[in-house]
């Protein structure tokens, strides 16, 4: 991997991780264990300005800091937040490639809308069967949900990985526009 290569992984994953751990938390209504936080838009941020290995490697950084520092409410919920970024980042990125393939703007309106429909679906069926697998089993890998409460609450964190990706991946396109602007300018 080169200088730059690590320097923007740096940058990114300390900004990444300083958001995480700040007090802004923003708790579900809905589901007061669903937390809204903002540090998912700078990895979608450096994905769409430098690629999916950047925004992957800024996510496994993010995931091994919150798994020492603080890893929630369940020792292994970093691993949750993992496969759910990742799971949104494959479905933002699947259209990147896909735009840029059929030589359209990349980052044009429609792309981003699709990006981030695309990348809401991903993450909402991707968290799903995660939720759906694991919850049942008791700490540290899941909270002991019997399987007949699944049906009862999986709408509710599937409403909240949704809503998640609706503002996270647009707030990515808009500060990845502005910062590829900012630079092409300097």
């Amino acid at each position: 991997m080169n200088t730059k290569k690590v320097s923007i992984i740096t940058v990114f994953a300390a900004l990444t991780v300083l958001i995480n751990l700040s007090p802004i938390k923003i708790p579900a209504p809905y589901a007061p264990f669903l937390i809204y936080q903002l540090w998912e838009i700078p990895i979608t941020t450096a994905t769409l300005l430098f690629g999916f290995s950047i925004g992957v490697g800024i996510s496994i950084i993010n995931t091994m800091v919150l798994l020492v520092i603080f890893p929630g409410a369940l020792p292994t919920g970093p691993f949750y937040n993992l496969v759910a970024i990742l799971s949104m980042l494959v479905g933002v990125y699947g259209i990147e490639k896909l735009s840029s393939g059929l030589h359209f703007n990349s980052k044009t309106i429609s792309v981003a809308f699709f990006s981030t429909s695309l990348g809401s679906l991903t993450r909402v069926v991707t968290m799903t069967i995660v939720n759906w697998a694991f919850l049942p089993y008791p700490p540290p890998v899941g909270f002991s949900i019997p399987a007949e409460a699944l049906p009862a609450i999986l709408p509710a964190i599937a409403f909240f990985n949704a809503t998640l990706a609706l503002y996270t991946i647009p707030l990515g396109y808009i500060f990845a526009k502005a910062i590829k602007n900012r630079l092409s300018s300097s």
